[in-house]
Parts: structure tokens; sequence; C-alpha cells
């Protein structure tokens, strides 16, 4: 199946009881246009979308009598960091930045990809973690810097 332009948004089928056919990409692969894979059924998708459009956590790409393809990012290892203070929130904010790891913020929480040398860094901080499994629902933004 080739797909050109996206169908839709999950949440525009809430009412549905149509099975969902996942397509499980790695979160840097939401912002690719240009894709070939195969859903968690094992339908073969193959995804050119305009220049400028990317994918999106919950796109439906097909919609039939039974079925929706729709987009999702696979569960990865993170680490859950929850500061209990702006001091230790700026803390760990600032190292996580000087070691250039993307992160995400949510509500009181700081999430990172796995990497075990992150650990001794929050030990040294304080700062209360925990490694957990999420799936991102938007790639990490990466920005560019010169030193």
């Amino acid at each position: 199946m080739v797909f050109t332009k996206i169908a839709g948004h999950l949440d525009d089928f809430k009412s549905s009881n149509k099975t969902i056919d996942w397509l499980e990409l790695e979160w840097e692969e939401l912002n690719k246009r240009i894709l070939r894979k195969q859903t968690e059924n094992g339908t073969d998708v193959s995804i050119s979308l305009e220049s400028g459009d990317h994918l999106h956590y919950g796109d439906v790409l097909y919609e039939d009598e039974n079925t929706l393809i729709a987009i999702r990012t696979k569960l990865e290892k993170v680490y859950v960091i929850t500061p209990k203070t702006m001091k230790e929130m700026g803390k760990m904010a600032f190292e996580i930045g000087n070691r250039h790891t993307p992160c995400i913020i949510e509500d009181n929480e700081i999430l990172v990809r796995y990497d075990h040398t992150l650990e001794k860094l929050m030990d040294e901080v304080g700062v209360i973690y925990e490694q957990s499994e999420r799936r991102f629902k938007e790639p990490f933004k990466y920005k560019g810097h010169q030193h």
C-alpha cells in the first residue's frame, strides 16, 4: 500500500470500533516523510508525503470497513526524572543541556532516553528518577549550536 497523504487522526475515530493495525516507528522516524515499513499485522506500507509534511503519533494512513492503519512510536527505555524543587530542576536541566542530551519536559517530569551514564549524574544532583518505558508522541528536538 502506498500513502501520499494522512487520512486523519485517531481522535477523529474515537467512536469507531475498528481494529487498529499499528505502524510502529522509532521516534526519529516521525520526522521522515518517506518510509517503507510493515505494520503489526504484516501489511507492507510505503509512505511518500509531500515536502514539509511529516508523521505524527496517532496519524491514520488508511481506513476500510473494519481496519485503521495508524502511527505510533515504539516503547523505549527512558529515565523519568521528578525534581522536587526548582533548584533540582535547574541543576538537572543544566547538566542535561551541558551534555547536549535531548529531553522532553512534561508536567513535573523530565524524560530522557535511557543512558546508564546518566545515573551517576542524577545521583550527584540528588534528583529522584526511575527507569521506565514510554512511547514518545513527538520527536526530541535537537537545536543547532556553535561553540
